[in-house]
């Protein structure tokens, strides 16, 4: 596990990221989300959260430029379904689940994102707490090239105590153009409390990129959420 350091803590820039697993005592499924920025427009940001959702909202909305692709809902669920996601496909999955759909047909329905010339590309991920199973996906370009969508999927049956599985949006940046990642999802590990999670990764981060961070607990006895949530702005 300890490949995890170096694209996520030792990289500037590995941009927005997720990560699913299990706390080690077995007792809460786990969700964490990050976002990091570099431009104003990017860097003006909190998370809120709604009640069971999570929601990005500008920190001054005065200095908000452009709203769209940095302004969404990271974290939803419904109907045992939690959510996760780096822009508005997670709406796209949230009405896809309230609808009797499946994580890859509602993602077929997206692509990466249009902010020519990186294409950031979208990651989502999927806790189903009916199964213990959990999936993430990321929607990318080839090299940077819009002509085609590769879009990635990986299941896995079951978590495993203290770990979960991580993905992000870039691989590292070349002649200024943000490049999308390759490989599979990095193992990383989960701590006992929302706490430790949260200042484990946050304090690891580049600290003039990173902007905010949720870690999400979903109790399996009962299915009750809690949150934590670290705002740069605040």
């Amino acid at each position: 596990m300890k490949r995890f350091k170096e694209p996520l803590f030792n990289r500037p820039y590995p941009g927005r990221t997720l990560m699913i697993g299990m706390d080690p005592s077995g007792k809460h499924y786990v969700q964490v989300y990050w976002i990091m920025g570099r431009s104003l427009n990017s860097r003006n940001r909190i998370f809120e959260r709604e009640q069971s959702f999570v929601r990005n909202t500008a920190f001054d909305p005065s200095k908000m430029e452009d709203p769209s692709l940095i302004i969404y809902y990271p974290i939803k669920d419904t109907n045992g379904f939690h959510m996760i996601s780096n822009g508005d496909q997670t709406e796209t999955l949230y009405d896809g689940f309230r609808q009797g759909g499946s994580f890859e047909d509602a993602l077929k329905r997206k692509a990466f994102e249009p902010d020519a010339p990186h294409y950031t590309p979208r990651i989502s991920g999927i806790t189903d707490t009916r199964s213990g199973s959990y999936a993430l996906s990321i929607l990318k370009t080839r090299n940077n090239d819009p002509s085609i969508c590769i879009r990635n999927f990986y299941h896995y049956d079951a978590c495993v105590k203290g770990m979960g599985h991580c993905i992000h949006t870039y691989q590292g940046e070349e002649d200024g153009v943000l490049r999308p990642l390759t490989g599979e999802p990095l193992e990383v590990p989960i701590f006992d409390s929302m706490e430790e999670t949260a200042n484990f990764y946050w304090n690891n981060l580049n600290k003039d990129n990173r902007i905010s961070l949720l870690v999400k607990f979903i109790r399996l006895e009962d299915n009750n959420v809690q949150f934590k949530i670290v705002n740069k702005n605040e």
